[in-house]
């Protein structure tokens, strides 16, 4: 197995880490299914906003999760052709993870120098992951991504 932040375990990562949830909702429970994790890396010290839906991922403070960023689910990295993103993979990358999401990047930000922050949506539930350019360097605006989390 690969160590988080490399990609040398499949072609399609674009991130991968070790996350600890600092806090559950800190402003406040607002849908009754869906939960807004903050989180921190323990590799690169990057920090994750991100929604999840809590019927199918139920987390909580304090606990660590391994969240990776992939271009395709296939193994060999290559993208996804017609019938979409659930169709015909065997054995692809989704196998090995509790929690899929599939959307859009959609904004990238310089904070500073060094710091930026991606932005993605996942069907209305968002992601800003911040943190080291050179961290997350292979995200770029308008690209579809996967989201994977496992416990």
């Amino acid at each position: 197995m690969a160590q988080p932040g490399s990609a040398s375990s499949s072609s399609s990562l674009l991130f991968n880490d070790q996350f600890l949830v600092k806090s559950v909702d800190r402003d406040g429970k607002k849908f009754d299914r869906v939960s807004r994790i903050i989180g921190r890396s323990s590799n690169h010290e990057m920090d994750l906003t991100l929604d999840i839906n809590t019927e199918l991922l139920p987390i909580e403070a304090n606990s660590n999760f391994s969240f990776a960023l992939a271009s395709s689910l296939l193994p060999d990295g290559e993208k996804e052709g017609e019938g979409g993103w659930r169709a015909g993979i065997d054995g692809g990358l989704a196998d090995d993870w509790e929690y899929v999401m599939y959307g859009k990047v959609y904004k990238f930000d310089e904070d500073t120098a060094d710091r930026v922050t991606a932005y993605a949506s996942f069907g209305g539930l968002l992601m800003a992951l911040s943190g080291s350019y050179r961290h997350i360097s292979g995200v770029t605006v308008g690209e579809y991504v996967y989201l994977l989390i496992r416990r």
